[in-house]
């Protein structure tokens, strides 16, 4: 999961779709509520017909995908493109439909950009095509971000449920034990910043998806959005464990002050001066490929819990595919998009890396049992599909998440590199993403 680029879709198109309407913009021409069903008998009929499907997306299984979807249906070619990862292909994908030229059938978007895409109409609906009838397929996280209103703007492909990566080797020699709430997560940072003052608990210097999935797992829920409604609220008793307890880590300067994905990030996960990282389940390709040395060093736990017992967790990442409404051939698109994340694309994306978020991959046996050499032969998998399933179905993104996060580093960021609270710093997030929905012409309640 590369670091996030700043300062991308300031805006981009929201107005322009909420004042004019969506085909204004850029959008479809059809409305989705009256396509008719498309049912098996269409989707089997178009992929004998063949044709082309441009698929703009940076996820790298999908090109063995690709090519087991070209050898199953011969006449049907699958043109895979890497337009950029996340805001870049975003900003790509905005222009396009701006123009109305060059908009590809099926794009990949993260979950919190989705809803973005749904409100303007920019993504087809998939009920029409029975993706209604996919969500007992999949873990209630990703599934409840690929839904608004009525309707479902994208399969999900990949899922990122929490957990506690944690350098054993390091917490064996302080003997330290591993934290199971964040009032012990505080406490071991103490022990090890004590035994080793150039050792850190972990490093932050101010994430936004960090920040809303610890909101997401405390209880937080600070956005409400119906339609062009929307309600921003940081002010809930879960938004205040989380910025007590990291309030905390800041202040005992028990963070390392240094910038995730960075070379000197990799650096302290692999001598063991950043020695956790609370983060989404598709961190182990990362470590494997970019922390080679400290290989059998880190073992995997549960998230820590804000109430002891409570086992709650909560997504970090993780993307859809969705058909843009400009695009074409849509019973081929959602043909592919159907075999890739519902089908038997999900195995050939697990054998290649990705986490799933379709239950029955999460639960299977053979998944479960997967031993991770890099951490130690531990089946890693176990603890992350217990955490996938523990994720609350409830939460929500803004409809321009994409704008609230690319602002994140000016207002809550402050708190990592000045004296500002960390509940001030929210506080001036809040205020800030209220001003913006307001100037796009949403109705934004505080």
């Amino acid at each position: 999961m590369p670091k996030r680029s700043r300062r991308l879709l300031r805006g981009t198109g929201l107005l322009c779709a909420l004042v004019l309407g969506a085909s204004a913009c850029g959008g479809s021409d059809d409305d989705n509520s009256s396509q008719k069903p498309v049912g098996s008998a269409d989707l089997q009929a178009a992929l004998e017909k063949g044709g082309t499907v441009t698929v703009w997306a940076w996820e790298p299984t999908l090109k063995q995908v690709e090519a087991d979807f070209e050898k199953k249906y011969p006449k049907v070619d699958i043109k895979l493109v890497n337009a950029g990862t996340n805001n870049d292909q975003y900003k790509a994908l905005q222009n396009a439909i701006s123009a109305k030229k060059g908009v590809p059938d099926v794009a990949q978007i993260e979950y919190y950009a989705l809803g973005q895409y749904a409100l303007t109409k920019s993504v087809t609906d998939l009920t029409p095509f029975g993706a209604d009838k996919l969500g007992d397929s999949y873990s209630p996280g990703p599934w409840n971000s690929v839904k608004s209103g009525d309707g479902i703007y994208g399969l999900p492909m990949d899922s990122g449920p929490m957990a506690l990566f944690y350098n054993k080797k390091v917490f064996d020699k302080y003997e330290i034990a591993v934290p199971t709430t964040w009032d012990e997560y505080v406490e071991a940072g103490r022990q090890l910043h004590e035994a080793n003052p150039k050792a850190y608990i972990t490093s932050d210097v101010g994430d936004a998806g960090l920040t809303t999935s610890l909101l997401w797992q405390a209880g937080s829920r600070p956005y409400e959005v119906d339609g062009t409604k929307v309600g921003i609220d940081f002010t809930d008793a879960g938004a205040r464990k989380y910025t007590d307890t990291w309030q905390r880590l800041i202040d005992e300067k028990l963070v390392a002050p240094v910038v995730g994905w960075s070379d000197d990030w990799y650096k302290g996960l692999g001598d063991g001066t950043i020695a956790t990282l609370p983060i989404g389940a598709w961190m182990p390709a990362n470590f494997a490929s970019g922390v080679k040395g400290a290989a059998g060093d880190w073992r995997v736990a549960p998230l820590p819990q804000w109430t002891k017992g409570a086992g709650a967790s909560a997504e970090n990442g993780g993307s859809s595919l969705a058909l843009p409404a400009l695009g074409k051939n849509k019973e081929l698109a959602y043909a592919f998009i159907e075999y890739a994340n519902s089908g038997d694309g999900v195995r050939t994306r697990i054998e290649g890396g990705a986490f799933p978020a379709t239950t029955k991959d999460l639960r299977s046996k053979a998944f479960q049992d997967t031993e991770f050499p890099y951490f130690g032969g531990q089946k890693a998998n176990k603890i992350f599909a217990e955490s996938a399933a523990n994720v609350p179905a409830d939460w929500k993104y803004l409809p321009y998440q994409v704008y609230a996060n690319s602002i994140f580093n000016d207002t809550v960021g402050k708190a990592y590199v000045s004296r500002t609270p960390l509940a001030k710093g929210i506080e001036s997030w809040q205020e800030a993403s209220v001003k913006y929905g307001t100037e796009q012409g949403f109705t934004v309640e505080k």
